[in-house]
């Protein structure tokens, strides 16, 4: 789904660039809060789970970072394995994604 930066009546099945910058600002502020959680639990940087946990955390705000960066050059929505559009219903679960579901296949094994 490529990223429809005239900001006013996209295609059907594109994104504003207001849009996706919402749905990102969403997915960061959910990030950032689960990172407070981590650090109010008390408990030690020393506990591996939460040490991971915390650091998952950290790659999806980089993640969030780099679809921010996408947004403004206008490669947002597009699979930088295929360079097809992404589906809408897969960007609305993880606006931050850079793969189509095929190509993301493909990277993981």
């Amino acid at each position: 789904m490529p990223l429809d930066t005239t900001q006013s009546d996209p295609r059907p099945g594109r994104l504003t660039a207001h849009e996706a910058r919402q749905r990102l600002e969403h997915a960061r502020n959910s990030r950032l809060a689960q990172l407070r959680a981590l650090d109010e639990t008390g408990q030690s940087t020393d506990d591996h789970l939460m040490s991971a946990q915390a650091e998952a955390i950290r790659r999806v705000l980089t993640e969030i970072d780099e679809a921010f960066a996408r947004v403004d050059d206008g490669s947002y929505g597009t699979c930088q394995g295929c360079a097809k559009p992404v589906p809408a219903e897969r960007l609305e679960i993880l606006p931050y994604t850079r793969h189509c579901v095929a190509c993301q296949r493909r990277a993981a094994v």
